[in-house]
């Protein structure tokens, strides 16, 4: 019985592991794929804007500020307080690779959310932080409790829902699309924002403080760019949407796989000068963010355009939702 009852529970748990990696693709009525996806994106905003304020080197630690003061303030305002010995004797003395982690974990929210890439794995991720948030913040000054059970509930949404069916790297990954509407999105995207940064930057073209395209007020924003971000991301834009147009040839494989290394080259060079040095891109962790989901996308379609999807999964795409 003891092993029956072993074995019972591996079985379960690698039906779970399978279950949450899987695409998040299942079938569902079309605007309830759509309000999945929806919501999907609009979290993915909600980290991708939240990175910025996470600073290397030290986070805050110095100054007393930013990642250090509210993860602080479980100690100063503890929640549950077997949490609050955890941070005060485990965070905080290291707290520089603690805030690196953090950094981290919220960019691959954001990018996986964003692009629709292991939709499962990104919202189990972020029930999890939303509550490691929630244990540290909730009972603060000025903050509002509700806001993270609201996070936490729109992650088991997500999580439970089909949302990897519209736009996404899950859709590709599952057979059922090429990619092309998401090439074309984010492309006519990458477009824009880089047209904004080069516009906006005109008055100082080298600021290492960049132009920002967004705002703080509704705290949305899609990163920081001098004029050379803006034209690194007019390029990246423009290699995307070839490659929605040359679909599977080699030109189309050429593009997406210069999009995704000009993308990713990027990103990391903001992740090195970032607390470090003036950004050449004029960039911020929130520009790295955004440029790794163009990577995403990038890579996502250069690994499939060799693979036709079958028959059967064309006309299930077709009788769905994307495009």
């Amino acid at each position: 019985m003891r092993t029956l009852g072993r074995d019972t529970v591996k079985t379960l748990a690698q039906s779970g592991l399978r279950w949450l990696v899987s695409p998040a693709v299942d079938s569902a009525p079309a605007g309830s794929a759509r309000a999945a996806a929806a919501l999907r994106v609009l979290l993915g905003l909600m980290w991708l804007y939240n990175v910025a304020w996470k600073r290397a080197p030290d986070f805050g630690q110095e100054a007393g500020n930013g990642l250090f003061k509210f993860t602080s303030y479980a100690v100063s305002h503890p929640v549950f307080p077997p949490f609050s010995w955890v941070i005060e004797h485990g965070v905080l003395p290291y707290f520089q690779v603690f805030g690196w982690v953090v950094l981290v974990v919220e960019t691959a929210l954001a990018v996986m959310l964003l692009t629709g890439t292991w939709v499962r794995v990104a919202a189990a991720v972020g029930i999890a932080q939303s509550v490691a948030i929630a244990l540290s913040v909730a009972y603060a000054p000025a903050e509002w409790p509700w806001s993270y059970w609201l996070m936490i509930g729109a992650h088991l949404m997500i999580l439970f829902s089909s949302a990897g069916q519209v736009l996404s790297t899950d859709a590709i990954r599952a057979g059922l699309s090429r990619g092309v509407p998401l090439l074309r999105v984010w492309g006519v995207l990458a477009m824009l924002v880089g047209l904004v940064a080069v516009v906006g930057s005109l008055d100082d073209p080298l600021a290492a403080g960049g132009y920002t395209v967004g705002s703080s007020d509704p705290s949305l924003s899609l990163g920081s760019y001098n004029l050379g971000g803006g034209v690194v991301l007019l390029l990246i834009g423009a290699l995307l949407l070839v490659t929605s147009t040359r679909g599977a040839g080699a030109g189309g494989r050429a593009a997406a796989t210069g999009a995704a290394v000009i993308a990713a080259v990027a990103a990391l060079s903001l992740y090195v000068q970032l607390g470090f040095s003036d950004p050449v891109l004029g960039g911020t962790a929130t520009s790295a963010g955004y440029l790794l989901c163009l990577a995403v996308v990038a890579l996502a379609v250069t690994r499939q355009t060799s693979a036709a999807p079958a028959p059967g999964h064309r006309r299930r795409a077709s009788s769905r939702t994307e495009g």
